[in-house]
This record gives structure tokens, sequence and C-alpha cells, in this order.
């Protein structure tokens, strides 16, 4: 997906530009930086398409158990993405660079390797670890080695590579999955190794910023027992009761980690989330609406690829052929809607792409019956979900990082993107919990339509958040948030206090 062009100035603003490596030409970074990317996010997509054949190869398992090769990945990425971030601005983002992608290739390789479904979760975690280095990182290097004429281009560039990855996760995953799921993972070790090397010879050196704080790793570590918990006491109520000791007891450690995880945040001189940017109306609203939206995203994409491959019983490529056109539209549809977000503003665009997404929820609940019907049924869905999905993330992600001083863009960034990891998760377990453990197709087919009334339900409340996100630079109403007289902190004390909270993290 494209970034608005005042996301990428702001971006340039923030990243403190080194001495390039001037030997190599800026494409060979290009490309050598891009393949780590749009290795970490193809694996996004690739694990859905997957995740059937894996029950099947480790006999016994449950979908329960299941989803925490998915949810390993995310709660992991959610809670090491700003302290990564903070690293590689303290250190220098070239070697947290790379040990991403030691880190990444490493964890790939011990999941194509795993001999039991909790190695396999574990090797998830590692690899989350890994992409949570090159992310952040990815985008410093490519600013710093970028002419300086180049370096929006390179910007929106480097977010496209997310896009093109959509497009062909699932459709490669399926062709994987048919010789075997191992090759999902393994496919990236030949990939991370030839990075690795050329990432040695290639990247330009930016400077690090010695005196940023050091990144806040209790929080994190209070943030992955927050979501864990949280996600344990979901998938596991079907099977333990909602009532029993082990349930309430993972919910009651949620609540008290994330009471803690607000504390320290409220208290460290270097939070993983600075509690000012949420007073800053704009920056809240965007990643609320952010937040529900993508929560109902991960209940259609796990739901859509379980349902093609456990009640049509379409093999792995099948599913993931049956599942392009969706995430095919997504960069199209982003890159036309530009105008639209200048013309009517963002809030009215994110609110249409929200109800289209309502939509393709609402077609699934319909039209889906036990006999394949693709044409009237899914295509219809994934369609119309592809347009929402294009109108709606890319205009809110806009909207909130364009509210942010520009020194806090790259963390604000990290705090969307951990938000929606942490939202991916919860739509998975939601829809674990909504599928229990019955077998019988009835209710099986029942849960599913549970699921996708809750999809609805959300891309509601997200068109309505939308609708209340006030007007800013991402609209083109202004060069400045407080050029706007809607957006002015001058008219705002709560948010001109907050601003002035939010300072440089140096010293």
């Amino acid at each position: 997906m494209g970034l608005p062009r005042s996301i990428s100035a702001a971006y340039r603003e923030a990243v403190r530009v080194g001495k390039a490596n001037r030997a190599f030409p800026f494409p060979v970074v290009f490309v050598t930086v891009t393949a780590a990317v749009f290795m970490s996010n193809l694996d996004l997509w690739v694990a859905n398409v997957a995740l059937d054949s894996i029950g099947r190869d480790f006999a016994g398992s449950t979908l329960s158990g299941l989803s925490w090769v998915l949810n390993a990945y995310a709660i992991a990425l959610a809670a090491l993405l700003v302290v990564a971030g903070r690293t590689g601005d303290r250190h220098g983002h070239r070697p947290v660079f790379l040990a991403g992608i030691a880190l990444f290739t490493l964890g790939s390789a011990l999941c194509a390797l795993a001999p039991n479904l909790p190695v396999l979760i574990a090797a998830r975690a590692l690899q989350a670890a890994g992409a949570a280095a090159q992310l952040p990182a990815s985008l410093a290097l490519l600013l710093a080695a970028a002419p300086t004429n180049r370096r929006t281009e390179a910007a929106r560039n480097w977010s496209a590579v997310g896009g093109l990855a959509a497009a062909m996760g699932p459709v490669l995953g399926g062709m994987l999955v048919q010789v075997d799921w191992r090759w999902v993972f393994l496919i990236n070790v030949p990939v991370g190794i030839a990075t690795l090397v050329a990432g040695a010879l290639v990247l330009p050196r930016p400077a690090p910023r010695g005196a940023e704080r050091r990144p806040d790793l209790v929080g994190a570590a209070l943030l992955t027992v927050a979501i864990g918990a949280l996600t344990g006491s979901l998938v596991q109520a079907p099977h333990w009761g909602w009532t029993s000791g082990a349930t309430l007891g993972l919910l009651a450690l949620a609540v008290l980690a994330a009471v803690l995880f607000v504390r320290r945040c409220a208290t460290h001189p270097a939070p993983l989330l600075e509690l000012p940017l949420l007073r800053i109306r704009r920056f809240a609203i965007a990643n609320i609406a952010t937040f529900v939206f993508s929560i109902s995203f991960s209940i259609m994409l796990v739901s859509n690829a379980l349902w093609c491959q456990n009640v049509w019983h379409y093999s792995a490529l099948r599913t993931g052929l049956a599942m392009t056109p969706g995430p095919t539209l997504v960069p199209l549809v982003t890159v036309a809607s530009a105008r639209a977000v200048r013309r009517f503003g963002g809030g009215p665009v994110a609110c249409v792409g929200s109800l289209l997404f309502t939509a393709a929820m609402l077609w699934r609940v319909g039209f889906a019956g036990p006999e394949p019907d693709y044409l009237r049924d899914l295509l219809p869905s994934m369609l119309l979900s592809g347009a929402g999905v294009g109108l709606a993330i890319s205009t809110l992600v806009g909207a909130g990082a364009t509210a942010l001083p520009a020194h806090r863009v790259a963390t604000g960034s990290a705090v969307v993107n951990a938000g929606r990891q942490v939202a991916a998760n919860l739509g998975v377990a939601t829809l674990v919990t909504l599928l229990g453990t019955s077998v019988d197709p009835a209710v099986v087919r029942g849960a599913f339509v549970h699921g996708w009334w809750v999809g609805a339900g959300l891309g509601l409340v997200a068109a309505a958040l939308s609708l209340a996100l006030p007007r800013g630079t991402a609209d083109g109403s202004a060069n400045n948030p407080a050029n706007n007289p809607a957006n002015n902190p001058a008219d705002n004390p709560a948010e001109s206090a907050a601003l002035s909270r939010i300072r440089p993290a140096a010293g």
C-alpha cells in the first residue's frame, strides 16, 4: 500500500540519516531491504493457508492448539515492534536489521524442522522477533540510501511491498503446501541467507541516536503476558468451560498484566506506548478504528481459509487461488483512493471502506452453503472485502500518523502496527471460540455464520468511528495539523498538553 506524501515527508524528518554506502546503487539496496520485508509480510498470509495441513500432520491437534501457530507470531510481533524500533534508533538500524534477518531465517528453519506443534509455535515466536527487528529498521535504511529527490517514492514503494506479499501469499502458500506445508517456512531459508550476505555488503550505515533511551523490556513482557493470557482464555474456554478455574485465572492474569502495563507506560521514561499520544484525538480515533477493523479482517481471513478446506474440501492450492482476488484488489484501490481522500476527507472514505467490508461479511452470511458455489458466494465477498480494506486501512493509518509530531511518526507507526497484530490475535481467538469443539457439520457451519455476524458488527463500529475522524494532513486539507481549525491544539487544551509532553526521546 502506498503511503500518503505527507507521511513519507514526516518519515524523512523523523529518521536521522547518516552517510549511505555509495559504493552500491540505490536499486541494489532497495532489492536487498525489500526482499526481507516481503519475506516477513508473506509469512502472515501463507501460514493461514497451511493451517489445515499442519493439523493433519500433527495427529491429535485441535483448532485451539493450531491457532497458536498464528497467535504466537502476532503476540511476539506486537510486543517487540516498538522495542526493536527504539533499539535501532539507539544502536544503529543496520545491525538491528541484519540481526532480524538472522533470527527470522533461523526461526523459519526451526519451523520447517519442527517435530511437534509446541516446537512449531516456539519457532513462530522466534520468527516474529526477527520480523519485529526488520520492519522498523528497513524504512530507515531505505531512506538513508535513497537520493534526496527519491525518498518519497522509496517510502511508497516500501509500503507497496506489503500489498504485493498479500496478493501473492495465498497462491504461493497453496502451491508450497501442495508439496509439503514445511516448504512454507523452508523457502525463507535461502532467501534469508542471501539477504543477510547481501545486506552485510550493501546496506548503508545511518547514524545511531546514542542518546535514545533504552527500550522498556519489562513493559514488553507485561504486554506479552496480557495478550497471551487473554488469548489463552478465549481459545481454551470451549474445552475448559467459561467458569472453570483455569479460564477465570487466565482472564484475571490478563487484567492484572494489562493494568501493570498501563502503569508502566505512565511512569517509564521510554514506554512502549506513550500515553499522551492517545490524548491527540485524531490519532486516538484512527487507531481505535484500525484496531476494530483489524479484528474483523482477521476473522474474515482465517474463516475463509478454514471454510474452503474444511467445509468445501478445497485443496490448499485451490484455497489460495480462491482467496487471491481480495488481497490483489487492495493495493489498486489504495492508490486509486488517494484523490477521494483529498477531496472528501479520510473519515468518509474510511467509512465507505468499512461499510464495504461489512457487506462482504453479510454476503457470506446470506449466500454461504455447504456445497461449493465460488462465483455466487466467495468471489463477491472477496472483492467487497478487498475494496473495503483498500479504502479503510491505509486511510486510517495515514490519518493517525499525520496527527503526530514529526519526531514521533516512527514510534506512532510502530504503535499502529503493534495494535494491528494484537487485533489479529483477538480475531483468531474470537473465531476459535465461536467454532468451539463440535464436529457436527451443521453446528460448524452455524459457528462460521456467527463469526461473520461478529465481523459485520465490528465493521459497522469501524464505520461509525471513521465518521468521527477530524480532517487533517492526510486529507490534503492542510500542510500541518495545526493549520486546520478542527485540529488546532490551541482550541483543545487536552491535546495541547499532550503535545507538550511528547518530546524527542533523547537524553
